[in-house]
């Protein structure tokens, strides 16, 4: 009797438990039974999500193709856009007052000097000249006609555009009128009208000589380096040689630093046309190229100067110089192909004359192998020491050494061949008569090969002794070569070279102006618009003359 309230409480306990559990799984599957029709409606409006996202996609596609479909523009019209971009930098730059976008006016010529047109070169000069000048007729007229092309006769004709340029603010300024004769005169330079281009070059140097301007600084540089281009190419060019250095004088007192560089390069470039090695060394000693200088400009300075230490035969400093000119020549193959291509032949003789031996990668160069082949022989046959080889391609190849000026320095290779010839015949000989010497290095009598060798003694070429009484040669031990001051000097000249790679680099470094800060630019637009800038600057610049040799 006692034992059954407690097993009644115990009993009831549980089911109030079970029918707690049970309240609890009911409602909770009631609330997901509610739930699901409203999933199910979101994932239908899902999916109609989907299809207009489909819809608009293919709607976005078939505007590219109609933008696709568009016809492209005219050569004309895209010539006086970049024509109209022109004028109104020059524009902006004259009222600003700020001559460095000039420069950026003049590296556009490398496009336009391709595509320009007569009609529109008569036209802008018939805009921008002034009527008062009593050139602008002798300009008009000196236009050259346009290259005859053979077309199809199915083929249907373009329609003409109509030339149009901005309207600017009259009366016009100077630096549109020597924008427009300017190009009249790289157009006729092109063309190779020579009289032509002499005339129109000395008038507009005339005009500009009438005027001090900053923002004319540029137009002036050129337009001297191509009055000096047109007297070269009519063989007068010692005739222009006072004026240039009237011309350059000015630029010093006017601290024109674009006309300084420009002219300085167009005097050595004269003085080493008539061979005046000397008044070229006198003139570099007395001046000093700016430090803000065109990069092309600097690099045919190292040139030019490479080239008159290799005369006075400073060959290091020359190879220095030479091997900078190189670097800093445009590194795309297509471009200043000539520059390169005259500073590669002069830097493989010097560094033959210094006794080194390029590199044969040097040669391998697509753009360069065919041009550099004799001069890869010559090479072969001063490692050699074969003076039979050395002998008959300096015959054979004489006409094109004399016309790179490189004949003379090559002459004097005949010597490197002789001590590269004695240094593998001591190696291989402890003794050695003098005639066998005479017969191996090709040369005359016993008594020239004992001079040779007494020289390459004395040069410390070769350590050996000369027995004149039995007419022989007797090699000496050799000692070991790190017990001399050769890899230290070595070392040194690396030391160096690096050195100057980094003072070079450090100077070439451009730092931002303060107003690009201001300027509310994204920067991720501000990085795709410096890409595009650097990847046409060499090809602004492939084009430009100032690469010309």
């Amino acid at each position: 009797m006692v034992s059954t309230p407690f097993s009644c409480k115990i009993g009831g306990r549980c089911r109030f438990k079970k029918a707690q559990v049970e309240i609890r799984t009911f409602a909770r599957n009631r609330s997901q039974a509610v739930a699901m029709p409203e999933e199910a409606k979101g994932k239908k409006e899902g999916e109609t999500k989907d299809v207009e996202m489909k819809d608009a996609t293919e709607e976005e596609k078939k505007d590219t193709k109609k933008e696709k479909e568009e016809p492209p523009k005219s050569p004309r019209t895209i010539l006086l856009e970049a024509i109209a971009q022109n004028l109104k930098t020059i524009a902006t730059g004259v009222t600003a007052g700020d001559p460095r976008v000039m420069g950026r006016v003049l590296r556009s010529f490398a496009q336009l000097r391709r595509t320009m047109e007569p009609e529109v070169l008569k036209a802008l000069l018939e805009e921008f000249v002034d009527p008062a000048r009593p050139n602008k007729a002798q300009f008009i007229a000196a236009v050259p006609p346009a290259d005859v092309e053979m077309a199809d006769a199915k083929e249907e004709k373009p329609k003409e555009v109509e030339i149009k340029f901005p309207q600017l603010s009259k009366p016009y300024a100077p630096e549109l009128e020597a924008y427009a004769v300017l190009s009249l005169v790289v157009k006729l330079s092109d063309k190779s009208e020579k009289e032509k281009s002499l005339e129109t070059a000395s008038a507009l140097v005339l005009f500009l000589k009438t005027l001090n301007r900053r923002t004319m600084d540029f137009f002036n540089a050129r337009a001297y380096f191509y009055l000096s281009l047109a007297y070269e190419r009519c063989g007068r060019l010692s005739e222009i040689r006072p004026e240039l250095l009237a011309a350059y004088r000015s630029a010093c007192l006017r601290h024109d630093q674009m006309g300084q560089a420009t002219l300085l390069n167009l005097l050595l470039r004269n003085y080493l046309a008539y061979n005046l090695y000397d008044q070229a060394l006198k003139l570099v000693s007395k001046t000093s190229f700016p430090e803000s200088r065109p990069n092309m400009q600097y690099a045919r300075y190292l040139f030019y100067i490479g080239q008159i230490k290799a005369v006075q035969l400073e060959y290091s400093d020359s190879h220095s110089k030479l091997m900078q000119a190189i670097r800093k020549a445009p590194q795309t193959p297509s471009v200043a192909l000539g520059f390169k291509l005259a500073a590669s032949k002069l830097a493989i003789v010097v560094e033959l004359l210094m006794g080194g031996i390029p590199e044969r990668s040097f040669f391998m160069q697509k753009e360069l192998k065919e041009p550099l082949r004799p001069y890869y022989a010559i090479t072969q046959a001063v490692r050699s020491g074969d003076l039979h080889a050395f002998k008959e391609c300096t015959k054979t190849y004489e006409a094109l050494f004399k016309k790179d000026k490189t004949l003379t320095l090559i002459n004097r290779l005949r010597y490197n061949v002789i001590k590269t010839g004695l240094r593998s015949i001591s190696l291989a000989y402890s003794k050695i008569s003098l005639q066998d010497i005479c017969t191996k290095l090709g040369l005359e009598s016993p008594q020239d090969a004992a001079g040779v060798v007494a020289k390459a003694v004395v040069d410390g070429v070769i350590d050996a002794t000369i027995d004149y009484d039995q007419q022989f040669v007797k090699s000496n031990q050799k000692l070991d070569l790190y017990h001399s001051c050769e890899p230290q000097k070595a070392l040194h000249k690396r030391i160096a070279f690096c050195l100057q790679m980094h003072n070079d680099a450090v100077k070439a470094m451009a730092y931002p102006d303060e107003n690009d800060n201001k300027d509310a630019e994204d920067p991720e637009e501000k990085r795709e618009r410096e890409k595009r800038e650097l990847a046409n600057i060499e090809e602004e610049d492939g084009g430009d003359d100032d690469m010309i040799i």
